[in-house]
């Protein structure tokens, strides 16, 4: 039995610190059948398939080729509203750079969170692909506007044009809203030339495959594009399956999303519903550097005429209320895996305690004394049945002396003992082992909520999603998790003895890189269980006693 129990035990620890290294990898989805991306040499415009590209203008090719050649310098511009401060380049109207005005960097409290930025190479491009049409290399002017979002005001637009050599007049607007993380990116083309035009847009987003600031071995999260439509769901692709053009996603359709994902924050594009498009992902030639868009047509420009093409680009923080209003299906980068149906329920739990207590830490600590209430019955069976083994471990180590070379003697005696207490020895093992997908699905839900980042709890925990400054959460999940060990029944072997003995170290110290979320939780957790535990053996060994006394 004890043999049984330790196994079990060894597995959820097992299984949990593959959980916080690698848990991507457990609900990555099956690739739907697509193409499979592309690795095009250079920086160029990518190129549509020929089943969504209209007619292109002889040299197409070569026009694009040319206005991909890279700028070595561009002026920048950079604008604000209230929750947004964003840097946008002259070159394509990139934004290079994104602050998000409430949110913290995670090394340093006293700088602003950046999502776009120079270090990772992380950027919105767009460009237009067309003979002579300017791409996210091409060099364009500001038109002159405000760059702060006037008191009273809703939106801020920001308007960058340039003239290309046949006289055709390309503007890129940028529109931010107030309390808003969604940025309308549009493109707006005069035809002064004689032919017609048969333009498309592409929209990209550029990243390396360096994890974001915070990222450990013990806490790892997704990080990498993603694809959404009706047909297909949520996708994730890695980014060494797009070096190694092995990704396969949904190629076109004219619904869903394009996005890039890191840990608490998301970039995502979103065209226009009923809109046809394509996807595509590739990896830059000589860097680390990846770049995710997707391709629309423009519908055929005459002579004098103008043409657009347009979509939303959210840049924000994961949270769920919001991205549901966003798009349909955004809110599945806060990707709980196959435990979904569990974690989503937990997480609707917590808001919900969360408004009434409007503390994160204290709502964790009223979910975590919901979910212990709701399965006690099961943790009274599970503790019930250790306390009886308990009582039973000095006659079991009594048989184990007697019978320590026949090993069939010994488990014949062994379950004899069991049949006459009446005691299932796999019954201290069994409730657990039904809680364990909650436990876990908590566990993501407290490590991807980007309400958790940056939220106080009480005295030194002033950040709910960074681990404990001073390790005093981990130490007393240490002392609590021996505590619980001292009040399980002591194994008969004595190697399986120290292994327990040696587990709330093993344990506690991998909790000290932990969010200090996570750590509370199971600190209560812990000290819920014990006050139980200790109450029930303590009337089960009072009965105990009084049975052999009744038999003396």
């Amino acid at each position: 039995m004890d043999t049984r129990r330790l196994i079990l035990v060894l597995i959820f620890t097992f299984s949990s610190f593959m959980l916080w290294e690698n848990w991507q990898k457990y609900n990555q989805p099956t690739p739907a059948a697509g193409a499979v991306a592309t690795n095009p040499a250079g920086n160029a415009a990518p190129k549509p398939s020929a089943a969504l590209q209209a007619a292109l203008p002889a040299g197409g090719a070569a026009a694009v080729a040319a206005a991909a050649s890279t700028v070595s310098t561009a002026e920048t511009y950079t604008v604000s509203t209230d929750l947004l401060k964003a840097t946008i380049s002259a070159q394509g109207g990139d934004l290079v750079e994104l602050e998000l005005l409430k949110y913290k960097a995670h090394d340093d409290k006293e700088k602003i969170f950046q999502l776009f930025e120079t270090n990772h190479q992380y950027a919105a491009q767009s460009g237009l692909i067309g003979d002579g049409l300017p791409s996210h290399r091409s060099l364009f002017k500001r038109v002159d506007g405000a760059t702060t979002l006037a008191d009273g005001a809703d939106e801020l637009k920001v308007r960058l044009e340039t003239v290309t050599a046949n006289g055709i007049k390309v503007a890129k607007i940028l529109t931010f809203k107030r309390a808003s993380y969604v940025i309308d990116v549009a493109w707006e083309i005069t035809n002064g030339s004689d032919k017609p035009l048969a333009p498309h847009a592409y929209f990209q987003l550029q990243r390396d495959d360096v994890s974001p600031s915070g990222e450990t071995k013990m806490v790892s999260t997704f990080t990498g594009p993603a694809v959404y439509t009706d047909a297909d769901k949520y996708q994730k692709i890695s980014f060494d399956d797009i070096a190694a053009n092995k990704a396969k996603f949904a190629k076109t359709a004219d619904n869903g999303w394009l996005a890039m994902v890191q840990h608490y924050f998301v970039s995502a594009l979103i065209p226009k519903d009923k809109t046809q498009h394509e996807y595509y992902m590739r990896k830059l030639e000589g860097a680390d550097v990846f770049q995710a868009g997707l391709i629309v047509p423009v519908a055929e420009i005459a002579p004098g005429a103008k043409g657009e093409a347009s979509l939303s680009l959210y840049a924000g923080p994961q949270e769920q209320s919001a991205l549901k209003q966003v798009a349909a299906g955004l809110d599945l980068v806060v990707d709980y895996g196959w435990l979904t149906v569990v974690a989503a329920p937990i997480f609707w739990a917590l808001e919900a305690i969360h408004a009434l207590v409007g503390n994160w830490g204290w709502a964790i600590v009223v979910l975590t004394i919901i979910i212990k209430a709701i399965f006690f019955p099961l943790s009274a069976a599970s503790y019930k049945s250790m306390a009886k083994m308990r009582i039973l471990t000095p006659r079991l180590t009594q048989l184990k002396e007697r019978f320590g070379d026949d090993k069939a003697r010994l488990n014949q005696e062994m379950m004899k003992m069991y049949q006459t207490e009446k005691v299932n020895p796999l019954g201290g093992c069994l409730p657990i082992v039904v809680q364990i997908p909650v436990f876990i699905s908590l566990y993501w839900v407290l490590l991807g909520a980007v309400e958790m980042r940056d939220a106080p709890w009480v005295l030194w925990i002033h950040d709910l999603a960074s681990a404990d400054p001073y390790y005093i959460l981990p130490v007393i999940m240490m002392v609590s998790m021996f505590v619980q060990t001292k009040l399980n029944p002591t194994p008969p072997d004595p190697i399986q003895a120290k292994v327990m003995m040696a587990m709330p170290l093993i344990f506690g110290v991998m909790f000290f890189w932990f969010p200090a979320g996570l750590v509370l939780y199971w600190v209560v957790n812990n000290v819920l269980s014990i006050a139980q535990q200790w109450q029930i053996t303590r009337m089960m060994e009072a009965g105990g006693k009084a049975a052999n006394d009744s038999k003396a």
